[in-house]
């Protein structure tokens, strides 16, 4: 359990969507929408209203908390290292899935996780769209939650064989070398898709509707969430080498199955990258 009231810092998340994300979704001009790295890495004024906003009101909620957002590290990258250390911090992606909210797609989310000397202890996702959170605090489940305060426990699948295996794979930022050998094992399961928004990838997940989710590029903001909920809903998450993903990790790949033997399963005969 962490002292930071969870319930609040989602209604935040909520709060900022409403008012910043979702009167500018299909209503985004040229210039609300800028390239950052690459063309598939983009920024929006959505991004950076709602992050300036959670900031505003998380700084006030939590003064003590060092908040690292997507926007504010791109602006100013040397935050990022100030994770490892922080006594307390709160880690906020405005806009996950900007690709598809620039593109005018309804999958979307607004994330925050809470990490308390170099552990993730809480988790948020929330959707826009559908206005509802998965959450999680370490030790106390997963759950799934309506604004009217509605809730219901979140369970990962049971793995079938391998060849009915349903995944979410992000084979983007896997080295090039690895990429068709990738690609030629997931003939191996029955369905593997990529939303492009690792916040509906975890949800997916941890409510028991896939067996499996990857990812290579660990950006905190991106996973350390949706990780913990994926965990406290029963999952075996793990990096590539069978370590536990930790907030200081920015490398190293990220699997998660609903159980050890199908994570080892996956690992062998899909993701031997």
């Amino acid at each position: 359990m962490t002292t930071i009231d969870i319930t609040r810092l989602a209604n935040i998340l909520r709060d900022a969507a409403k008012a910043e994300v979702l009167p500018r979704f299909r209503r985004l001009d040229q210039g609300m929408v800028r390239q950052k790295s690459e063309a598939i890495d983009l920024v929006t004024e959505a991004d950076e209203q709602a992050e300036h906003r959670i900031k505003a009101e998380v700084s006030a909620a939590w003064p003590d908390a060092l908040f690292v957002g997507e926007e504010s590290v791109a602006a100013d990258p040397a935050l990022l290292d100030r994770l490892d250390d922080a006594d307390l911090a709160i880690v906020v992606d405005p806009v996950d899935g900007t690709a598809n909210f620039a593109a005018g797609l309804p999958l979307f989310a607004t994330m925050a996780s809470v990490v308390v000397k170099g552990e993730t202890v809480a988790g948020i996702i929330y959707d826009p769209m559908g206005d509802d959170w998965v959450l999680a605090e370490k030790g106390s489940g997963a759950w799934q939650r309506r604004p009217d305060g509605s809730d219901w426990r979140l369970q990962v699948a049971k793995a079938p064989a391998l060849d009915q295996m349903v995944g979410h794979v992000s084979i983007t930022f896997l080295p090039a070398d690895s990429k068709p050998k990738v690609l030629a094992n997931l003939a191996k399961v029955r369905v593997a898709a990529n939303y492009r928004v690792a916040g509906h990838d975890y949800r997916t997940f941890a409510s028991g509707h896939c067996h499996f989710v990857m990812f290579n590029k660990l950006m905190p903001w991106d996973h350390l969430g949706g990780t913990l909920i994926c965990q406290e809903a029963g999952g075996h998450v793990a990096r590539f080498d069978g370590s536990p993903y930790l907030p200081s990790h920015r490398a190293g790949g990220l699997l998660m199955a609903p159980d050890a033997d199908a994570w080892n399963l996956l690992r062998a005969e899909v993701f031997t990258v």
